[in-house]
């Protein structure tokens, strides 16, 4: 009986719950890394970057679209066709507390009249003031928290009449999954609830 009440010990030990990490949107650039929040109150627009992020999908890809003041737009695959070469289209889940501020991280689409969100695309939104007429017609699921200097600093080169780069700006984009005591000591507390 004493050998059991000795065991005990050793089985909490071993049972340790392991601690919760949350998904991290990271992409890396020849101008630096840029890391964001990903909302769950856009759980299929979450899923989906997670996804398309995991599988790789945008690292043969660029920032095809930059625009001071406005956005820096990535994801769509660098052919003519555009969004029609999206894997596939989201329903939008616009919430009315997630704005277009500076730093937002939103779906892109084309003029559909459903505003389905282009599984393939999205943007940073790099104008300080934000963009409020993009609320309730494009769905924001992520915020930057690191690295906007990095867009501010794409938005900058140099593009060409279709507001694409004229040196292409490549995509590493992944999820990394840090714990909310990680996040807490590089200072980004505030991000968990």
């Amino acid at each position: 009986m004493s050998k059991l009440f000795s065991l005990i010990p050793l089985l909490f030990l071993v049972v340790q719950p392991k601690e919760k990490t949350y998904p991290i949107g990271q992409i890396l650039t020849n101008k630096g890394e840029i890391l964001f929040w990903l909302y769950d109150e856009t759980p299929n627009h979450k899923k989906s970057f997670v996804e398309l992020a995991k599988a790789g999908y945008w690292d043969s890809l660029t920032f095809n679209r930059v625009i001071k003041n406005f956005v820096a737009q990535g994801g769509c695959p660098d052919t003519p066709e555009g969004f029609s070469k999206s894997p596939y289209l989201l329903k939008p889940e616009f919430n009315t507390t997630l704005k277009h501020i500076y730093g937002a991280v939103g779906g892109g689409r084309d003029n559909n009249t459903e505003k389905l969100t282009a599984g393939c695309q999205f943007y940073i939104v790099q104008n300080k003031k934000g963009l409020p007429k993009l609320d309730g017609n494009f769905t924001v699921f992520g915020q930057v928290f690191k690295g906007m200097e990095v867009v501010d600093a794409i938005v900058n080169v140099k593009t060409d009449s279709l507001d694409a780069p004229l040196v292409p700006i490549k995509l590493d984009v992944n999820i990394i999954e840090l714990t909310s005591k990680q996040l807490k000591e590089k200072g980004y507390q505030n991000l968990v609830k």
